[in-house]
């Protein structure tokens, strides 16, 4: 069961319901029950397991800790919390076999290893509630693919009695449209195409694997952001506010801009919980010292989607961006000037090109299936740019879901469409909107309704209403 599936359509109106008429000392248990049963359809019952599991040792460590009596104490057992749950993530993803699917482990354990560092460190109390904390685990909105919560955040909102709010309900449901329309009419269509070329990359060179590369970008993207939406307006609708994940990546100036923006819980923990602590430790090396920290930050990053050296370069990559980073940030304003760009309006423009360049290079590394298929894509993405060769006119643009797709106009309908909300969530970015939800509702009754009809005539006309995984599903 997925969010874009017909039972998720049932299963989520169904648990709101028993969610609203229940009385405030159950409704955790009704959330509750709803995440595992949610989890359960997965068909996987050793998952349920492995979350109770990691749930349990995660908040018995959480209470020895703060009743530890001295600071090597507190030490000890925060190493030892640590290294069972990264044990526990170890076993279920990395396994030579793969005997397991670990769909959620790694979202649910970074939360586990937030909660005791944050006990330790005396920025959060331990949660005495077991049920309380097992639903902050497992609150099945975010449980798949995150955002990762802080205990900070998210048990005070568990904990609130519920009042129904119009709004809420209003807003949830557009964000929850807005993510579906994303994925079913954006983000797998793009899939049909980025597929095609790099499921058989070997046939192609030059402009075939270049369109594929940007055009990946975007489905990895719009599938991503699809999720953290359909979380967020799900959430919303009982009256609780998860972490916003994205905020127009592609529009960053830099790597370290971009993920400021991009997966945002996840970025947030891998600076908190992995580069701030090797920075600290590497102060005295100055520069090098900051470089390092962050190359084998990004490094882990890597490591954490996969053991495959795909991941590994990719997480490598942006290491060396922001390495390198670090020592052209001390001449970046006297090269501009020297340049005579430092007061253009168009070096946002060059560095949100650049930026978005080397992102998609990335990329490669991180959808090839392999990385001698990425390799190869390397080597010929900007090689033998002639006449588009006829293999990829068949297999790609004769492809009865793209014919109907460019014949019927959805195409053109999506590109216009995601022309508006480009610039949309530009100016939300700019003027620091709280959101997309805010910004429609802000507008006169007729935007709002021609806005509403689109993205459903959209989803009923050009979308894939399937129970289609997404992409981060099996990371």
């Amino acid at each position: 069961m997925t969010f874009n599936s017909i039972q998720y359509f049932l299963f989520l109106p169904v648990v709101y319901l028993a969610f609203y008429f229940a009385n405030d000392r159950f409704r955790w248990v009704i959330l509750l029950a709803a995440s595992f049963l949610f989890y359960a359809a997965l068909k996987a019952p050793y998952l349920l397991g492995v979350l109770l599991l990691v749930a349990t040792a995660t908040y018995a460590f959480g209470n020895w800790l703060d009743r530890a009596g001295t600071p090597r104490a507190k030490h000890r057992l925060l190493l030892a919390g640590i290294v069972f749950n990264v044990l526990i993530l170890g076993v279920m993803k990395y396994l030579p076999s793969r005997v397991f699917v670990a769909i959620g482990v790694s979202f649910y354990v970074f939360q586990a290893i937030s909660y005791l560092i944050d006990i330790y460190l005396e920025v959060a109390k331990p949660e005495r509630h077991f049920g309380y904390f097992l639903l902050y685990l497992s609150f099945f909105p975010k449980l798949l693919q995150g955002p990762i919560e802080r205990a900070g955040n998210l048990l005070p909102q568990l904990k609130r009695p519920y009042v129904f709010d119009y709004d809420n309900v209003r807003a949830g449901m557009l964000i929850f449209a807005w993510g579906l329309f994303k994925k079913v009419v954006v983000a797998d269509r793009l899939g049909v195409f980025v597929d095609a070329v790099y499921n058989d990359c070997y046939r192609y060179t030059g402009l075939p694997l270049l369109i594929a590369t940007y055009l990946y970008a975007f489905q990895v993207y719009f599938d991503f952001s699809a999720y953290t939406d359909m979380a967020l307006g799900t959430a919303r609708i009982f009256n609780i506010r998860l972490t916003q994940n994205f905020n127009s990546p592609y529009l960053a100036i830099s790597i370290a801009d971009f993920w400021r923006r991009w997966h945002i819980s996840f970025s947030r923990w891998i600076l908190d919980y992995i580069f701030r602590p090797l920075q600290m430790s590497w102060r005295d090396r100055g520069a090098l010292g900051t470089a390092l920290a962050l190359i084998i930050t990004f490094l882990v990053s890597g490591i954490w989607h996969g053991a495959a050296w795909g991941f590994v370069i990719w997480g490598l990559l942006h290491g060396c961006y922001l390495a390198a980073s670090v020592y052209y940030r001390p001449f970046k304003k006297r090269i501009h000037n020297w340049l005579g760009v430092g007061r253009s309006r168009w070096l946002r423009v060059w560095q949100v090109w650049i930026t978005f360049n080397l992102v998609c290079f990335a990329w490669i590394f991180f959808r090839a299936n392999s990385f001698s298929d990425a390799i190869y894509v390397v080597t010929r993405l900007l090689t033998y740019f002639r006449k588009i060769p006829s293999v990829m006119f068949n297999r790609v643009f004769l492809n009865e879901d793209v014919v109907f797709y460019l014949s019927s106009g959805g195409f053109l309908l999506v590109i216009a469409g995601l022309l508006v909300m480009a610039l949309s969530g530009y100016v939300l970015s700019a003027c620091n909107k709280a959101g997309m939800d805010e910004y429609i509702f802000e507008r006169p009754a007729v935007i709002r309704w021609v806005f509403y009809v689109w993205v459903t005539m959209a989803i009923i006309v050009f979308g894939f209403i399937a129970d289609s995984s997404f992409i981060y599903y099996r990371f």
